[in-house]
């Protein structure tokens, strides 16, 4: 069985309206996202100020990375720019899995890593 079928078969389906906050920076990264449909914004807060787009994240990416390194903090914020649909993962079952199994922990950490 291949790296991907391992993960989608732990993988949920969610989606998020348009203007939904996916998560803040600052709070614990405890799962992450691969992108369906849709586009999300990463954002970084600057104090008194809007929120500043750093990014766009849309169809068949990776949303989100802070789970994978310690502390597992989001670096970023994120919001829905549009609809969304997306597989969502669970970062603690990820990194048991990837505990268990070397060879899949170095290609999680590889795609990461590429992020």
């Amino acid at each position: 069985v291949g790296h991907r079928d391992r993960l989608r078969r732990i993988a949920r389906e969610v989606s998020f309206e348009a203007g939904t906050r996916l998560f803040e920076e600052g709070r614990p990264a405890d799962r992450f996202w691969v992108i369906r449909s849709g586009t999300v914004t990463l954002d970084s807060r600057v104090p008194g100020r809007r929120a500043a787009a750093i990014e766009s994240v849309s169809h068949g990416e990776l949303l989100g990375w802070s789970w994978h390194f310690p502390p597992y903090q989001w670096q970023l914020g994120a919001e829905a720019l549009s609809p969304v649909r997306a597989w969502e993962f669970d970062a603690e079952a990820v990194r048991a899995m990837c505990a268990r199994d070397p060879e899949f922990g170095r290609a999680v950490a590889a795609w990461v890593g590429s992020v």
